[in-house]
């Protein structure tokens, strides 16, 4: 009887397949798992970016009407203001201001001693307070509560001098040209005391188109012989608002022009012949400046606000204006020299 052959076992190629299978049974599970070796999570949907918000800009802040007036001010004072700028004061504190002003001057001294009074007088609805030192000029009106002249209503740009005499004083009267010193001419002159004048500044003949533009634009500074020039707009302003009478103190105060502040100047071009001859306030219908000028750089109360806008609709003053009489050229400073 044949006995049964011993079946050879191929051990190295069973524990090859064994392995292999072992090794991608753990390559599935790995799969699965997200290779990671552990349960992979349930898919889940990709959520949606955030919309971009544009940042909230920060609101302006609400001004109140005092600041708003006082912004206003600014505005205008600065309109026509070419040469330089405008100090304006808050009108919150003008009239604060002008009781530190006034009264100081009233307990001076030598003020006192010019018999100072600023009690109003009946037709005089106005009081001229020339600063020397800071070149300004502040008109004040009547005060109902007390009757004296106390509510600062403008403010004027100036030029006086070293030789201006401080003092309190009643004018006398007042011209329409006046015939200066250079010789020289003024527009609409009112005098002060002895030589001294309010005018505008110097023109070097009677002629409207024949100004002293350099020195047009000193205005501001210490720069005349004594009287107190100042643009054509204000000069006739007190012209044809303060008769004669009306009450002046001249003083020094340079570090505070007044309490409605210092007004700017104009700038003039001494190489544009066609403008340099005229004073770019002048009301004259002929003035070849653009008529925004002619309201000049005064700071204005809102009540003198009003009575510009007014007279210039009813044609005030219309009937003071002198003649342009032109002569159709005006003198080069550099020959002629500055006089007045």
């Amino acid at each position: 009887m044949r006995r049964a052959r011993k079946r050879r076992t191929n051990w190295p190629a069973r524990i090859f397949v064994t392995a292999l299978c072992v090794g991608l049974v753990a390559l599935g599970v790995w799969a699965v798992a997200g290779g990671k070796g552990e349960e992979s999570p349930l898919p889940q949907e990709t959520a949606a970016p955030a919309p971009t918000q544009e940042p909230t800009p920060t609101p302006e802040p609400t001004l109140s009407p005092e600041e708003l007036y006082y912004q206003e001010v600014t505005r205008q004072a600065e309109a026509n203001a070419t040469n330089t700028q405008p100090t304006v004061v808050d009108p919150a504190l003008w009239e604060e201001k002008a009781r530190e002003t006034l009264t100081a001057l009233e307990e001076d001294p030598y003020y006192q001693n010019f018999g100072i009074d600023l009690t109003a007088k009946e037709g005089y609805p106005y009081f001229l307070a020339v600063n020397r030192a800071a070149s300004t000029v502040t008109v004040y009106t009547v005060d109902p509560d007390t009757g004296k002249y106390a509510i600062p209503f403008m403010a004027m740009v100036c030029s006086g001098g070293t030789d201006t005499p401080l003092g309190y004083y009643e004018t006398p009267v007042n011209y329409q040209w006046r015939l200066l010193a250079g010789p020289c001419y003024g527009q609409y002159a009112t005098r002060i005391w002895d030589a001294y004048l309010f005018h505008s500044v110097p023109y070097y003949t009677q002629h409207k188109d024949d100004l002293e533009y350099i020195e047009y634009n000193k205005l501001g500074t210490l720069a005349s012989l004594g009287c107190i020039r100042l643009a054509t707009v204000d000069v006739k302003w007190i012209y044809d608002h303060c008769p004669i009478g009306t009450k002046v103190v001249i003083y020094d105060r340079e570090e505070d022009p007044g309490p409605m502040g210092k007004p700017g100047t104009i700038y003039i071009d001494p190489e544009d012949e066609t403008l340099r001859g005229w004073d770019p306030t002048d009301p004259d219908s002929l003035n070849p400046w653009d008529p925004a000028y002619r309201s000049g750089t005064a700071i204005r109360s809102q009540e003198a606000w009003e009575q510009y806008t007014r007279e210039q609709e009813e044609g005030f003053g219309q009937d003071t204006i002198n003649p342009a009489d032109l002569q159709g050229w005006s003198h080069d400073w550099r020959t002629e020299g500055t006089r007045g």
